[in-house]
C-alpha cells in the first residue's frame, strides 16, 4: 500500500490539477485567437455594411414619395395635420444630405435633410417661408427605430421625448 507522502501519490494528485490548468490555458488561448480573428471579420463586415447601408438608403429612401402614416407629440396623435402631404428626400452631391420637399395641393415647401455615416439619424429642416406650423414638429434630429420598407419609424435623437413619426413610402 502506498503512503500519502510517496512519489506515486503526489504525482497522481498533481497531474489532475495540471491537466485542468492546461486545458483552461488552451481554452483561453483558443478564445483569444477566436476574438482576434472575429475582430478582423467585423472590420471587413463594417466596410461591407457601409456600402449595403448606402445602397439601402439610395434604393428605399432617396427620391421616394413618403406620407406620414402616424405622428404623436407627447402621446397626442397629430397624424391628421399631415394628411395630403407628400414628402421627398432628394440627393444632392452625396447620400448623406440633400433637399427635402413637402407638397400638398400644388404648394411645395422646401428645406434640407442630412444623415450620419451609419444612416441611423435623419435631420429634417424645412426652411421655406410660411411653412405650416405643424412642420415645426418635423424639424428636428430623428433616429431611425426601424427601417423596413415601406415603413420608416423615427423617434427624437438623444432624447426620451415621447414623440413618434412613421413615414410610409408610396
Amino acid at each position: 500500500m502506498l503512503q500519502k507522502n510517496s512519489a506515486a501519490f503526489i504525482t497522481r494528485k498533481r497531474k489532475r490539477p495540471l491537466f485542468v490548468i492546461n486545458h483552461l490555458l488552451l481554452a483561453g488561448l483558443f478564445s483569444a485567437m477566436l476574438l482576434c480573428g472575429s475582430s478582423c471579420k467585423k472590420l471587413k463586415l463594417l466596410t461591407g455594411d457601409q456600402a449595403a447601408l448606402e445602397q439601402f438608403f439610395a434604393e428605399n429612401v432617396i427620391g421616394q414619395n413618403f406620407v406620414v402614416d402616424y405622428a404623436t407629440d407627447s402621446s397626442i396623435d397629430i397624424t391628421t395635420q399631415y394628411t395630403g402631404y407628400n414628402f421627398v428626400l432628394s440627393k444632392t452631391s452625396s447620400y448623406y444630405n440633400g433637399v427635402l420637399t413637402g407638397e400638398k395641393d400644388g404648394i411645395t415647401y422646401t428645406g434640407n435633410w442630412s444623415t450620419n455615416n451609419d444612416y441611423s439619424q435623419l435631420v429634417i429642416n424645412l426652411t421655406s417661408s410660411n411653412i405650416p406650423a405643424s412642420f415645426a414638429f418635423l424639424n428636428r434630429t430623428w433616429k431611425f427605430t426601424q427601417k423596413v420598407p415601406p415603413l420608416l419609424k423615427l423617434a427624437p435623437w438623444g432624447s426620451t421625448d415621447p414623440k413618434v413619426l412613421y413615414m410610409r413610402r408610396l
